[in-house]
């Protein structure tokens, strides 16, 4: 925004798109805009515009319509963990990157031979992990291999 403030001062001042661009060059170097947007906010300021915000962006959702989205993917995925990111997308009417982006960020899954899984052991997978753990430890050597089915 603090880019947008100083093309426009510039427009106010009379200096040209190009002249504009050199200034904003010497001012910010590596956090300078390209030539293209300084040219494009230059013309925005040309028209008549006032506000120096964004525009808001059309393909980003609202938070309500993302937590719904979210709840929508993990329903689908909790009803057939084998359905390709595509399927999911196409059943939910949003983009594959979108789907992509929710099942690895928001609901921390990735996807291990063909399906989705969460990352993380919920507290009863962990719980479970203990007590067979905890039943191994405490058995002689003989139910052990017993218990494992003689896999040795």
């Amino acid at each position: 925004m603090q880019q947008h403030v100083c093309i426009n001062f510039c427009f106010r001042l009379e200096k040209t798109g190009a002249e504009t661009n050199e200034m904003l060059q010497a001012a910010f170097r590596q956090a300078c805009p390209s030539r293209l947007k300084t040219f494009e906010w230059y013309s925005h300021y040309k028209s008549g515009r006032r506000s120096f915000e964004d525009d808001p962006c059309p393909g980003k959702l609202s938070t309500s319509h993302a937590e719904e989205t979210v709840a929508r993917v993990r329903e689908i995925i909790h009803a057939d963990r084998r359905l390709a990111i595509r399927e999911v997308a196409e059943d939910v009417g949003i983009a594959f990157s979108m789907c992509q982006k929710i099942l690895t960020e928001e609901l921390q899954m990735r996807r291990v031979s063909a399906k989705c899984v969460p990352r993380l052991l919920t507290a009863e997978q962990k719980d479970d992990h203990m007590s067979i753990c905890t039943d191994l430890c405490e058995c002689p050597k003989q139910s052990q291999l017993h218990v494992l089915g003689n896999h040795w």
